[in-house]
């Protein structure tokens, strides 16, 4: 009866040990099989290609004749009474204004620039200031379109207004700013483009599709500035005054990033 019981206990014993032993089996082979799909998934999968760009600058230059002409207008007087100041001084400006119509320069072409009235005082040797009247003094702006007519206009304004007009700080201008910059622009990007074609070819590449391009440096047309304290002499020896155009300088530069194929 007792070695029976024992044999049936060794028996169990000897099953649990050959379940176990299957159990952790399987569990190590799972785990082994699951490591070699995953080495196998990432030897399949191919490493980034390394990227190759190139970057290159250009510079375009763009010039223009400038065909406008602005100037300020300003009229000076002084009379004993403010309101007779006033009145003279829009007289003066009135008789301006329409001589410049005569040379192209219309309404919207003038700008109010200040108006300033202000008491004059005559100061004694012994004694307290005497009031001597008033100066009155209106300023505008004048845009003449078409240079040509620039001098003339300028003559005219003076002529008009006698000794109580002055005129000074002409500048030359270039009516169509945003033309000479495009151009300036596109000479820039072909000048870029060139390089870039140059080098590529030189290292054996392809050049590919724009990744970037940024305007890094931009020098817009100047406006040149020939000021005249007084043209009052000027014109007293010359039918009208004589203005010389020139050439106005714009420049662009870019920078552009390539991809290489």
């Amino acid at each position: 009866m007792d070695s029976n019981v024992s044999v049936s206990v060794r028996s169990l014993l000897l099953v649990g040990l050959v379940l176990a032993a299957l159990v952790i089996a399987y569990l190590l082979g799972g785990a082994g099989g699951g490591g070699s799909t995953a080495e196998a998934a990432d030897e399949a999968t191919p490493a980034p290609a390394e990227k190759h760009e190139l970057t290159m600058t250009g510079t375009g230059d763009a010039s223009a004749v400038p065909d406008q002409l602005s100037f300020a207008l300003a009229v000076n007087l002084t009379r004993p009474d403010l309101a007779d100041a006033l009145d003279a001084a829009n007289r003066a400006m009135s008789r301006v204004l329409a001589s410049l119509k005569v040379h192209g320069v219309e309404k919207g072409d003038v700008q109010t620039t200040g108006l300033s009235m202000d008491p004059v005082y005559d100061y004694p040797n012994y004694g307290p200031p005497v009031l001597r009247g008033y100066h009155v003094s209106e300023r505008a702006r004048v845009l003449v379109d078409d240079l040509k007519d620039g001098g003339a206009a300028v003559t005219a304004a003076v002529a008009a207004g006698g000794n109580d007009v002055r005129v000074d700080d002409l500048q030359l201008l270039v009516g169509d700013t945003d033309a000479v910059m495009e151009k300036a622009r596109d000479a820039a990007v072909a000048e870029a483009r060139t390089k870039a074609e140059q080098y590529a070819a030189a290292s054996g590449e392809d050049l590919g599709d724009v990744v970037t391009i940024n305007e890094v440096r931009a020098k817009p047309l100047p406006t040149p500035v020939e000021q005249y304290a007084d043209l009052g002499a000027a014109l007293d020896r010359a039918a009208s005054v004589p203005i010389r155009a020139g050439r106005d300088e714009a420049s662009v530069t870019v920078r552009i990033v390539w991809d290489l194929a």
